[in-house]
């Protein structure tokens, strides 16, 4: 597989993007790719070498320019999608490879909650571009058919992940943790029920001084990732990390990778409508399966690594093979 990255487009919004923060994968996958230091074997010389092509934008960088000017006194949304959609039309005029299978070749990176406004105006010509997003939520039009969703990262100033605090099986005490804040209608039922009302399932709001929430993910079985504002949660990645079960809950999240990882073997998954029976569900799998989802976390968490430069297998290889999976199976219609 070899990738083109274009080289149009200027600082800030085009060969940049944020690198902390729950847009981070934005900004490490536009860097990684194009940074002369990774060397990558698959990175094309010419873009006639090309299987894919990146659109090295980002919407979190585009939208930290553009917002404060063109926010007021109209819709955000069309002045972000126009934005993007007049560097696609650059590439497409000076280029030939947009227009030769109608950009189902052509992709781009985005956590941004926003990334999926790009296809408000002209919304004909993203038919085939495929969306690699965080906010896979396929009740606003991503399709995992021809789109990918990636995990959410929430990384500190020169970190790629918290430390690494998970205890042995045996010395988790705690059945089930959250914190985190009051985003959507999800997280609003699970403080209905759970919030600072059981000693086996930690619900908080604001964590208590005397916490360390990685500790705790280190020292819990089952870590609960509901979904916030948008379907995404960087916890399925810290869970993962700490060798914690993540137990998702969410409605219309096209899971990461589900092309190749059988989520049911190493994750339990609760429909929001079952939070108020989170308690039982979870103290009702049998020790034995508890021990196999672990065992199964451990090994799956090298998908989801973030390595600068990127390592075999890593979550920046997975992106890639999801992309190249697309890329194989689409076929223009004649």
């Amino acid at each position: 597989m070899k990738i083109w990255s274009y080289r149009e487009g200027e600082m800030p919004m085009v060969h940049n993007g944020p690198t902390t923060y729950i847009y981070s994968i934005e900004g490490q996958f536009i860097f990684e790719l194009e940074s002369e230091l990774s060397n990558h074997s698959f990175m094309a010389k010419h873009p006639d070498e090309a299987h894919a092509f990146f659109l090295p934008m980002s919407i979190s960088k585009l939208t930290d320019s553009l917002y404060p000017t063109y926010s007021k006194g109209g819709r955000f949304s069309e002045t972000l999608s126009r934005v993007f959609t007049d560097y696609v039309y650059v590439l497409s005029r000076k280029y030939p490879y947009w227009n030769r299978t109608n950009g189902a070749d052509h992709f781009f990176v985005s956590c941004h909650d926003w990334a999926p406004l790009i296809s408000r105006i002209d919304h004909h010509i993203y038919d085939n571009f495929m969306k690699v997003l965080c906010n896979a939520n396929t009740s606003e039009g991503f399709k995992p058919s021809r789109d990918v969703s990636i995990p959410e990262y929430n990384l500190k100033k020169f970190e790629l992940g918290p430390p690494r605090l998970g205890q042995p099986p045996n010395q988790r005490p705690v059945l089930a943790f959250f914190a985190g804040a009051a985003h959507g209608d999800i997280r609003a039922k699970l403080f209905k029920h759970w919030k600072e009302k059981d000693n086996e399932v930690l619900v908080f709001e604001q964590l208590p001084k005397n916490y360390s929430y990685h500790k705790i993910m280190g020292e819990t079985k089952f870590c609960l990732c509901p979904s916030g504002s948008e379907v995404a949660s960087p916890r399925v990645v810290e869970a993962m990390r700490q060798g914690c079960v993540p137990v998702l809950i969410s409605d219309y999240y096209s899971i990461p990778f589900e092309d190749v990882l059988d989520w049911t073997k190493f994750s339990v998954q609760i429909p929001p409508s079952k939070i108020p029976e989170i308690k039982t569900i979870l103290k009702a799998i049998p020790y034995s399966k508890y021990l196999t989802l672990q065992k199964r976390v451990m090994k799956v968490s090298r998908h989801f690594e973030l390595n600068r430069p990127a390592k075999p297998f890593d979550v920046f290889h997975m992106v890639l093979h999801s992309v190249w999976l697309r890329r194989l199976n689409f076929r223009l219609p004649f």
